[in-house]
């Protein structure tokens, strides 16, 4: 498979979330390149959420390996449509997040159809992860028994020298304010709900900290945060607020819980303030001696020729429904900038080096 023509081809289809006919198309073209090959080739759709597509050389529900990746990408400019190389960079929307690692993922699957290795491999690529990865719910909720021994999350592009092994678990909680409306004039005639919203994301700050650019990063980034995704309130300029709502993210390290935040939230809200946990995953911790994960950063070394560190991230990761199966899950992709940006780039090396890295461990796979 040509690696390069194939990433610069899923460039050029826009298939920014929510946009089917691209998405369709995309996932034809994707289908079509197994044909002839003797791959398990099965486009699922659902009536609420996204198609996905998944790809093996086997018919078994219980994987070795696994890829796990999206091909939808967020909004842009035509001209991020057309993928451009520049000073060995490609340049594109897609290019780091993470249509380069799709074709990995599809270079690796072809790899293995042609030479055989005894492993048992499957990838999976969803259509709506930049809006909450619905497809992939649904595509697991149709196949429960679906697992693996080990996972391949490409989804956290930045830097091929580092490995991930921690992700946060992302909760988002609704606050709710119910004041008494009254005339601005006359403001102890009523209860502001703005008001009563502001003290309670004041009292929430006793546990979770506020960090800006001017506050700088602390010295320990691997701590539980909070920022106010959307604050509404009010709708007349001299009508004290009956009704205000925030939505909040929260991302808790492994070391705290739902019921923890959910102590938090009731000490911090103010009379008449209620919450909501909208949404709780699950954190991802990896351990820095799994075996196999080890035998990864080995061969991820000798195929760059450099030291490979371990990071954590207040991201999530899809591939926690597998983690909470057992499987082992190694997040690791190439190296750029710019994802969601104008200036979107993926190193072309860093491509290269992962796709010859993600073969080197399945023949490892195949010969353990």
């Amino acid at each position: 498979m040509d690696l390069r023509k194939t990433t610069e081809d899923l460039v050029k289809f826009r298939t920014e979330t929510g946009n089917a006919a691209e998405i369709d198309k995309c996932l034809a073209y994707i289908a079509a390149s197994f044909d002839g090959t003797g791959a398990v080739v099965k486009i699922e759709r659902f009536d609420d959420a996204s198609p996905v597509i998944y790809i093996s050389n086997n018919d078994s529900m219980t994987q070795d390996a696994l890829v796990l990746g999206h091909i939808d990408v967020v909004k842009a400019a035509d001209g991020m449509f057309a993928p451009k190389i520049e000073d060995g960079r490609m340049y594109g929307r897609g290019t780091l997040d993470m249509k380069s690692f799709a074709a990995v993922a599809m270079n690796s699957m072809h790899y293995v159809l042609e030479h055989k290795p005894a492993v048992k491999f499957g990838v999976i690529l969803s259509t709506d992860e930049e809006q909450g990865s619905k497809s992939t719910h649904a595509f697991m909720a149709r196949y429960p028994e679906l697992n693996a021994g080990v996972v391949l999350d490409n989804d956290v592009g930045g830097d091929i020298g580092v490995i991930i092994n921690k992700c946060k678990n992302p909760v988002f909680v609704r606050l709710t304010a119910e004041g008494v409306p009254a005339h601005g004039s006359t403001p102890w005639d009523g209860l502001d709900a703005n008001e009563m919203l502001m003290r309670t994301i004041a009292g929430l700050r006793r546990f979770y900290p506020y960090f800006d650019i001017n506050s700088g990063k602390p010295a320990n980034t691997w701590i539980d945060t909070m920022h106010a995704a959307r604050i509404s309130g009010g709708d007349v300029s001299n009508i004290i607020s009956g009704r205000a709502e925030a939505l909040l993210d929260i991302r808790l390290t492994e070391t705290s819980t739902v019921e923890d935040l959910a102590k938090n939230l009731r000490e911090a809200c103010a009379p008449g303030v209620s919450y909501e946990i909208v949404s709780a995953s699950t954190p991802v911790v990896m351990s820095e001696d799994n075996p196999q994960i080890l035998a990864y950063k080995r061969l991820a070394e000798q195929v760059t020729g450099r030291k490979i560190v371990f990071e954590q991230i207040g991201g999530a990761t899809d591939a926690r429904l597998f983690a909470e199966k057992g499987a082992t899950v190694i997040m690791h992709s190439g190296t750029g900038e710019g994802m969601h940006a104008n200036g979107e780039y993926v190193v072309w090396q860093s491509v290269e080096e992962l796709a010859r890295i993600q073969i080197e461990y399945l023949k490892s796979l195949a010969n353990a």
